[in-house]
């Protein structure tokens, strides 16, 4: 009875590999992977539409996408208001007039 006990558990805790859940050091790692520069972008574009068949792995690249993609905006929003606000941006800079302030001296 023990046996068959045995592999009923087994049965009932074995997940599919589409489903199979990721570690905590398989998750460090897959951060570790996504944040290289290059290499690392191409591979979480991968990973998130469709390069692996493990549903935990897509949506952990999905919302690393998702994040990456806010986390840009942001940035570029901050650059456009406080950049502006300190007349810093193309063509703003007026360096022809500052030129001509010092060669008056």
């Amino acid at each position: 009875m023990d046996n068959e006990t045995n592999k009923d558990l087994n049965n009932a805790y074995s997940v599919p590999d589409e489903y199979r859940p990721i570690s905590m050091w398989g998750y460090f790692g897959y951060e570790l992977l996504f944040s290289i520069p290059c290499i690392g972008f191409i591979l979480l574009c991968v990973f998130a539409f469709g390069g692996t068949n493990n549903i935990n792995l897509k949506n952990f690249a999905r919302s690393y996408f998702c994040f990456l993609i806010i986390g840009i905006v942001l940035i570029l929003i901050f650059v456009l208001v406080f950049g502006a606000a300190l007349g810093i941006g193309a063509g703003t800079a007026d360096i022809g007039n500052v030129a001509g302030t010092v060669s008056h001296y």
